[in-house]
């Protein structure tokens, strides 16, 4: 028997009143994952322990297995993981964003955040504006690490875990009573905000219609994290597909492997098709028992507050990545057993997570049902079946006792 977890990252969310009290996934169309809903099981799943922050963080760390109030200390260290970054006892790693803020004539407690992502800027875009800042502020306690995208990391040597805000729950408000206490982190984003607001860079991205990043942003503070082995846990060899540095530092913590995909990018035009066939070669042809396909692209519309593109993100889950590989695993004639949910809805209405509970599908090749449900919120509600804490997936999926 194959496993694998195709997860569509806050994939679910609320009834949209522009799309006729619809949610985004129940208005898409997803023939192939209403078709394995009608022959497996759907239901609800909490995934965000009770009073826990609903971050991608918590809610990964609890579809693989791991209870978050056990395991979870903090959403940088597992990203600094995953870029190689080898932490001390006593460092605190900080994911550094980098944002777009307004760039109004007042002081920088009272512009807006625009853009938690900076119009999804490239790596390479990136690594030319983190060099640009840390060249100026990198120092023997304050190191610099590029990441994915705008996610990057600040490694403080014998920090402090300080309380910080993430920059996707605050769009569109003014910064100042989220910006951070700690005197030497608001220097560095303030510094970072003069030297990037006139960037070359930022003004060529600006011709083109692109937010500029013109602002570095700390928030998710944590230190070393100790996961436990996911064999050891559930004797399955494992790999992880995802462009996210968070996804891929839980599988390094986990002793999973990362499988790349060229042209992956956590965006809107990723690479489904690689990942779905990178998914199938893993289970089929290098001895993997379980691949964990992570597609971040509705979780960041949801962040962009569009329903549309939502929808758009759905369905290419729905046709270029579920579809195809149950198609290989079928034609492989692999028995296999496939779970597809989000980790935490991303309401459009919000632009940030919550902590309700998520929708599950899961399919069995080898014991097909015959029902009448689709793939959606409402008729996951209605089936009856729930998951009290999202850690027990993983028994569930492999039929763990």
């Amino acid at each position: 028997m194959k496993y694998v977890v195709i997860l569509g990252d806050g994939m679910a969310d609320e009834p949209v009143e522009a799309l006729g009290g619809q949610t985004p996934l129940a208005y898409a169309k997803t023939p192939a994952m209403d078709d394995l809903a009608a022959k497996g099981e759907i239901g609800l799943v909490h995934t965000i322990p009770e009073g826990m922050h609903p971050g991608s963080d918590t809610a990964n760390l609890s579809v693989l297995g791991y209870n978050p109030r056990q395991y979870y200390t903090g959403r940088s260290p597992l990203e600094a993981l995953s870029i190689g970054v080898a932490m001390k006892e006593g460092d605190v790693a900080l994911r550094c964003n980098m944002v777009t803020l307004t760039e109004d004539d007042a002081p920088y407690e009272e512009q807006t955040i625009l853009d938690h992502s900076s119009s999804e800027i490239s790596t390479k875009d990136a690594q030319v504006l983190m060099e640009a800042v840390t060249s100026q502020m990198a120092d023997e306690m304050y190191q610099f690490y590029v990441g994915t995208g705008y996610r990057h990391c600040l490694i403080w040597k014998n920090g402090t875990v300080a309380e910080l805000t993430a920059p996707h729950d605050v769009l569109e408000q003014k910064i100042g009573q989220y910006l951070p206490k700690e005197d030497k982190l608001l220097e560095m984003q303030k510094r970072s905000y003069e030297i990037l607001k006139d960037h070359p860079l930022n003004k060529e991205r600006k011709a083109k219609g692109l937010n500029p990043a013109n602002s570095f942003w700390f928030w998710g503070a944590g230190t070393k994290p100790g996961l436990s082995s996911f064999q050891e846990a559930h004797h399955k060899k494992g790999a992880m597909i995802s462009a996210v540095d968070l996804l891929k530092g839980i599988a390094v913590g986990a002793g999973m492997d990362n499988i790349i995909v060229e042209g992956a990018n956590a965006g809107l035009d990723t690479n489904y098709e690689g990942k779905a066939q990178a998914a199938v070669k893993a289970l089929t042809e290098d001895g993997y028992d379980f691949v964990y396909v992570h597609v971040e692209a509705p979780d960041e519309m949801g962040h962009q507050g569009s329903a549309e593109r939502k929808i758009k993100a759905i369905e290419y889950l729905d046709q270029r990545v579920i579809r195809l590989v149950r198609e290989g695993l079928e034609k492989a004639g692999e028995d296999y057993r496939m779970l597809v949910m989000p980790d935490h809805p991303t309401p459009v209405r919000l632009r940030t997570h919550t902590s309700s509970p998520v929708p599950y599908l899961l399919y069995d090749s080898t014991s097909i049902q015959n029902r009448q449900w689709k793939y959606q919120e409402d008729q996951a509600m209605e089936s009856g079946n729930k998951i009290a804490h999202g850690w027990d997936m993983m028994r569930y999926l492999f039929q763990e006792n």
